[in-house]
């Protein structure tokens, strides 16, 4: 699951990150351009020496420049972060999108409650967190099993921190 618990220094203060699931490494990425571009070469060896080849080439290399383009351009949209950061009693959301302002948000974690909304959300086991006067998203890049397990992990973690004793 793209998702990990870790302690800062301060094992009271736990990190939670999430990221989306890349199925493709860059190692992929790389072989999936060259094994495109080397399939839909095949059929130039049968023009090789004559004037078509120039006539069919182009459109072989717009078809891989649109493959890399498409690649690289999920690789960008890929690129989001999530972290919940626990310091003191302050529970804090920063979504870091791809592309735009980091988003974050804040709360006492006694007043913290996490929900799952089977139905009715943009997608379907949608995470909230609520607090603060404010209701806010959290890992909607996850696949719908990854949200109920994060469901669980984040209603496991608030019931441990808000009953521990000052």
């Amino acid at each position: 699951m793209p998702h990990r618990w870790t302690s800062s220094p301060n094992p009271d203060q736990p990190v939670l990150t999430l990221w989306p699931y890349r199925s493709l490494p860059r190692r992929g990425f790389a072989a999936m351009i060259l094994f495109a571009f080397g399939m839909s070469s095949i059929p130039l060896l049968g023009l090789l020496g004559s004037v078509a080849l120039w006539g069919i080439l182009p459109f072989i290399l717009v078809m891989v420049a649109g493959l890399w383009w498409g690649l690289e351009r999920s690789y960008k949209d890929g690129e989001v972060l999530e972290e919940l950061t626990l310091a003191d009693d302050i529970l804090r959301l920063r979504h870091t999108p791809a592309r735009g302002a980091v988003k974050e948000w804040e709360c006492n974690i006694y007043w913290t409650r996490v929900e799952l909304h089977a139905h009715g959300g943009p997608v379907p086991n949608y995470v909230t967190l609520t607090g603060n006067g404010r209701t806010v998203e959290i890992g909607s890049f996850l696949s719908e099993d990854e949200r109920k397990q994060l469901y669980v992990e984040l209603d496991d973690f608030l019931r441990a921190k808000a009953t521990r004793q000052p």
